[in-house]
């Protein structure tokens, strides 16, 4: 662990502490979603404003078609961390994901900087933290800074922030804050809107159906939770898709979805208050995984395949939740 000489309490003083730096990236959480993405092109306009001249950087890959497209219809330059050449001196600032998290990878360059708005410890490592968990979008937090800075938004960024506001708050019905609200206004009177809607409506593929067709084939219900294992496996992004679909059955409160690769993945949603699945999540995987989220939207890994039983972790899910099984 590096030893911070000084902490930053303001982004401010990130930028003047950065304008003396070479190369700086920007590194969103891996399999960045729009979100992400968006809210690492935000801040690299952001800055540039300043005079700095940041990269955007990942690592594993970009999942969804839509989140492509729409890359390379802002002409959003972002660089596999495999095509680079970054060195320890090398400045990073993460967004919407923590230093620490098992979905951030550790790089060799200097963290500098996190802004997130998920529920995480603050480290004490990094220069720079701005992590405000009760804004339902990182998007929204890089908004914040065009409007407390009076800095003038480029409309694509805008666009790009729009999209990630609606994207990560499924459009404004999920863990919104009257934060997002004022950043979303902001960006609509700037955004093509038409595009944003665009990319809204678009963001699922005939190819994923077959997915929709096993989720509702081989679903299990307890009461009001429903859970689903996909042993074929399926993309992280998608995953989050499915369960937000599966939440919007009417009889249904709590979803606890898991595919397999070189994982296991998940993703849960919940609708009531009571069942924060970022507390359920962590101890269900207690021993054999990392999660973390919302109270509302978490996600979780169990690195190790073979510590995966999908009737187990179903069962464990409704004596966690009902404190018995049926």
């Amino acid at each position: 662990m590096k030893k911070i000489t000084r902490y930053f309490s303001t982004i401010n003083e990130l930028i003047g502490f950065l304008k003396n730096e070479n190369i700086v990236y920007i590194q969103p959480h891996n399999y960045p979603d729009h979100d992400a993405i968006a809210s690492a092109f935000g801040l690299q306009h952001f800055l540039m404003h300043f005079g700095i001249q940041p990269k955007i950087v990942y690592d594993t890959i970009i999942q969804r078609e839509s989140l492509l497209r729409l890359m390379d219809k802002l002409n959003i330059q972002a660089y596999r961390i495999t095509d680079i050449s970054m060195t320890s001196r090398d400045k990073v600032i993460l967004v919407d994901g923590c230093k620490g998290n098992t979905n951030v990878t550790d790089l060799i360059g200097d963290e500098v900087g996190v802004i997130d708005h998920h529920l995480v410890a603050e480290p004490d490592d990094v220069e720079f933290s701005d992590i405000r968990m009760e804004y339902g979008a990182c998007a929204s937090i890089i908004a914040s800074y065009y409007l407390d800075h009076q800095v003038e938004m480029p409309r694509d960024v805008a666009s790009a922030l729009l999209i990630g506001i609606n994207m990560d708050t499924a459009l404004l019905t999920r863990n919104v804050s009257e934060f997002d609200i004022r950043a979303y206004l902001h960006c609509y009177r700037i955004a093509n809107v038409s595009y944003v809607n665009n990319v809204i409506r678009n963001y699922i593929r005939i190819d994923d159906l077959i997915y929709y067709q096993y989720l509702i084939t081989n679903n299990k219900i307890h009461d009001r939770i429903l859970f689903c294992y996909f042993p074929q496996g399926c993309n992280q992004n998608l995953l989050g898709i499915l369960s937000d679909f599966a939440l919007a059955l009417d009889e249904i409160d709590l979803v606890v979805l898991c595919a397999k690769d070189q994982k296991i993945h998940f993703s849960l949603r919940s609708e009531v208050l009571e069942w924060d699945v970022s507390l359920l999540i962590r101890n269900l995987l207690a021993g054999k995984g990392f999660g973390g989220g919302h109270a509302d939207m978490a996600g979780g890994i169990i690195p190790d395949v073979n510590q995966f039983d999908p009737d187990e972790i179903f069962q464990t899910t409704i004596k966690l939740l009902y404190g018995d099984i049926d």
